[in-house]
């Protein structure tokens, strides 16, 4: 009940997050279904929650992929495990009382503002669901980049933009 409400409040924020927004031109909306599990490394629809090899190094994450589909920022159940992992760290771990900051990416594709708002929702996702899984909210800065580091040039490259940085704040 608590991950379908945490799914469901998501949701709601996104969608509000980019009222008013134009979305992308030519793009179909990401489907309502149950999202298959994340693809392989060499998928061209694969991206990452692009976790600092410091705090993976003190919070024992071996591996930190997380994905974001095309036109979303919706944290996946493939992603917490990962995620729950930085929570423990940062709340009761080496990290214990440290401050994170989380960068929202895109890809290329899309206007300007509307990629910022994607990123933007896509950092605050993630701050949604550390938090609501115990981290204090004071101890998560979000920011958006949107589509400023942006390198991709094909569907392959472009599942690399969409991506939130997670980072040991300065």
């Amino acid at each position: 009940m608590k991950t379908t409400s945490l799914s469901l409040a998501l949701m709601l924020f996104t969608a509000t997050a980019c009222a008013g927004s134009e979305p992308p031109p030519a793009r179909a909306p990401e489907a309502a279904a149950e999202t298959p599990a994340p693809p392989h490394a060499d998928s061209p629809t694969r991206s990452v929650v692009n976790i600092a090899p410091e705090i993976r190094n003190a919070c024992g994450i071996a591996d930190a992929d997380a994905y974001f589909a095309f036109d979303s920022s919706r944290v996946r159940s493939s992603d917490y495990q990962t995620l729950d992992k930085l929570v423990r760290c940062f709340t009761t771990g080496p990290l214990a009382h440290h401050e994170m900051s989380l960068v929202g990416h895109t890809d290329p594709r899309g206007g300007e503002e509307y990629n910022m708002v994607l990123a933007g929702s896509r950092a605050d996702g993630v701050k949604a669901f550390l938090v609501g899984r115990g981290l204090g909210g004071q101890q998560v800065a979000t920011t958006s980049r949107g589509e400023m580091d942006a390198k991709g040039t094909d569907e392959r490259s472009w599942a690399q933009d969409r991506r939130v940085d997670v980072r040991l704040a300065d």
